[in-house]
């Protein structure tokens, strides 16, 4: 009997050994959340106050004027760390990814006249709508549908360089590699596979450009121009998203449109065509694809020219070009992005400007009797 107390007197004094190391794990571990939560809490509401107060005006007090200089081809990186150098914002990185949350563009280049006061959007403002101080020495126009080879014949006129040294600036390996890791949202891979022709072709985009010195490198008119196809692609990045659209694709098909296009034709009916060609497995037998695979201008393709054996030939090869053929405007990107619904697979330009489409073979070959000398 004396045995069997014992035992329980020893089983008890272990439970109650357990009980009190039960609660004291109880309180550690209670002890451990508790200072996870503070932590936790503590950097986020650290990072939350830190956040709100760089966005916050970098001095509300200061009203005096600061001379801000804007290089020619500065980045959204390069203008934050300008501007938190100069004192106008409290923090670059904070101002760099606002903009990108807010998906803003558009900066010009000069020279502002800012305060430490100014609110970030006021900032943003400034910087978008060109309160510059410096005067534009001059501007170079780049028209829609030129090829590379023509916009370097623009750039040469305008700043006293040969058209072969631009040509050749346009197309060197390094400058591609550079612009491709400068912007990597618009030049990608797409544009080094081997069948492309000129891998900046149809990324220079058309618009009128102010310079602000008389002399600009080459490396900076590029740089302007394709801020420019940036801030204009990023309008479209969620219908480009939509439809699995790659930069390339979207200019490639632009530019088919662009160059088939005439003052008198809706583009997004040009557009349809091309669309429902691809559908059906035709070719899409644009004569601008010809011209451009032969590197000639002329009025007329004759059924000669239309055996020339490239990739860019569309007549031999179904799909679309490897690359653009040319620069693109606004019109004919949205008509890539937004073609019309029909069931066209012909269209025909007359010697008038008139285009004409047809939903069958038979119908364009009437229309082509009735209008187009035989060639």
């Amino acid at each position: 009997m004396e045995d069997k107390k014992e035992k329980k007197e020893i089983i008890r004094e272990k439970m109650i050994e357990r009980q009190k190391e039960a609660k004291i794990v109880r309180k550690i571990v209670f002890i451990i959340t508790t200072v996870l939560v503070l932590v936790v809490g503590g950097i986020v509401g650290g990072g939350y106050l830190y956040i709100k107060s760089a966005l916050e005006p970098a001095d509300a007090n200061n009203q005096q004027e600061k001379r801000i200089e804007i290089p020619i081809g500065s980045s959204v990186t390069d203008i934050s760390n300008i501007l938190e150098e100069s004192g106008i914002i409290k923090d670059a990185r904070i101002f760099k990814y606002y903009i990108k949350f807010k998906n803003e563009a558009g900066f010009m280049a000069g020279e502002y006249m800012l305060k430490s006061s100014m609110t970030i959007p006021e900032i943003i403002e400034n910087l978008k709508t060109g309160m510059i101080m410096e005067e534009v020495v001059f501007k170079m126009t780049i028209p829609e549908g030129k090829q590379l080879q023509q916009i370097a014949a623009i750039i040469a006129e305008k700043t006293g360089r040969t058209e072969e040294e631009v040509f050749k600036a346009l197309n060197d390996e390094q400058f591609i590699k550079d612009l491709m890791a400068r912007y990597p949202d618009i030049l990608t891979e797409e544009i080094l596979r081997k069948d492309i022709k000129y891998p900046l072709e149809g990324y220079l985009f058309p618009a009128t450009y102010p310079f602000y010195k008389e002399n600009p490198t080459i490396q900076e008119i590029v740089y302007t121009m394709l801020d420019k196809t940036k801030e204009v692609i990023s309008n479209y990045r969620g219908q480009m998203e939509t439809l699995e659209y790659t930069p390339h694709k979207l200019l490639t098909m632009s530019s088919l449109i662009e160059e088939e296009a005439t003052e008198q034709v809706d583009r997004d009916t040009i557009a349809s065509v091309f669309y429902n060609r691809i559908e059906v497995g035709m070719p899409l037998q644009t004569d601008p694809t010809v011209l451009y695979a032969q590197g000639e201008h002329k009025s007329r393709v004759l059924y000669k020219d239309l055996e020339i054996d490239s990739p860019y030939n569309t007549y031999k090869y179904p799909g679309l070009t490897p690359g653009p053929i040319a620069n693109a405007g606004v019109t004919s990107i949205e008509a890539a992005l937004n073609p019309a619904d029909t069931d066209y697979l012909y269209f025909l330009a007359t010697g008038s400007g008139e285009v004409l489409f047809s939903t069958t073979l038979d119908e364009h070959n009437q229309k082509k009797a009735q209008h187009i000398t035989n060639q």
